[in-house]
């Protein structure tokens, strides 16, 4: 399938960097990585949404990928949020929205604290307001472990292979080129590092949890939670307690995946998303 490079402006201006697939006269979905990742995380999933007759915007956050890194360093809850509502509006109609931790919450926020119509449906993937402590400090340990390169290819392997036990290890330099970027003969992860320099994790902070209360209540649109049953971030109760908060909201738990699902069971988690897609979303805008 056709792949379109097309740059959206965000908050503030910031360029934002997304691959787009599908008829531009379909329903958009728009896809939001996790923090420290890219638009490639998603696998397969944003061809095959797009295959099923929608329009698939996978989308560099800002301070990630080719995406530009905030001038001012602003890797702010309410930034992430902002350039969610910046892209949204530009599609035109109100995307699905498919987030992966750092961009489920920038999801669930755009969606719930806004009041007008943002979005189709909302499709969180392995993340919720209630998340393992434990879980996060992996993730933040798993980023700061990159933050002075890597020697080489293998070497970032390595790191991968670390995080993710659960999978078989790897090591496709084509794939982590996408990932990283080689200066002065050791390859970087390819975000800046300002956005983990400042203490950035995957959850909102306890200042701001007031305003994400307000956002739970404030969800009506179609939700699907994607749960990775190897998870270490997202929790039995956490799960149950979102599904219970957001009226009609429904749950999916993909074995054999941990808190990357999309990597780590890409046939499984395309099928959810699709699945929510046709009975969930489409009678809804048809």
């Amino acid at each position: 399938m056709e792949t379109e490079r097309k740059i959206f402006e965000g908050f503030e201006g910031v360029r934002l960097v997304a691959d787009v697939r599908g008829d531009p006269d379909a329903w958009p979905v728009l896809f939001l990585h996790g923090g420290g990742q890219t638009r490639y995380a998603w696998g397969r999933t944003a061809e095959i949404v797009a295959s099923e007759g929608w329009r698939t915007v996978a989308l560099d956050l800002r301070g990630h990928g080719e995406s530009d890194w905030a001038p001012n360093g602003d890797y702010s809850f309410t930034s992430f949020c902002a350039d969610t509502l910046a892209v949204a509006d530009e599609l035109g109609k109100p995307p699905v929205l498919v987030g992966a931790s750092l961009g489920g919450m920038s999801a669930m926020l755009a969606e719930g604290t806004s009041d007008r119509t943002v979005s189709s449906g909302l499709v969180l993937v392995d993340i919720t307001p209630k998340a393992n402590p434990e879980g996060i400090e992996r993730i933040r340990s798993f980023m700061q472990s990159g933050l002075d390169g890597f020697a080489t290819l293998e070497d970032a392997a390595e790191a991968i292979a670390a995080y993710t036990p659960n999978r078989e290890k790897r090591v496709n330099p084509t794939g982590l080129k996408k990932v990283l970027r080689e200066r002065d003969g050791r390859w970087y992860w390819h975000w800046d590092p300002a956005f983990i320099g400042r203490g950035r994790t995957e959850v909102v902070p306890d200042r701001l949890a007031g305003l994400l209360d307000v956002a739970m209540s404030n969800i009506h649109v179609p939700t699907l939670l994607v749960r990775g049953l190897l998870s270490d971030v997202v929790t039995e109760e956490g799960a149950e307690e979102f599904v219970a908060r957001i009226p009609g909201a429904r749950m999916v738990g993909v074995e054999g995946a941990a808190h990357m699902i999309a990597g780590d069971r890409n046939d499984a988690f395309s099928d959810a998303v699709v699945t929510f897609l046709d009975e969930s979303v489409r009678p809804l805008i048809s």
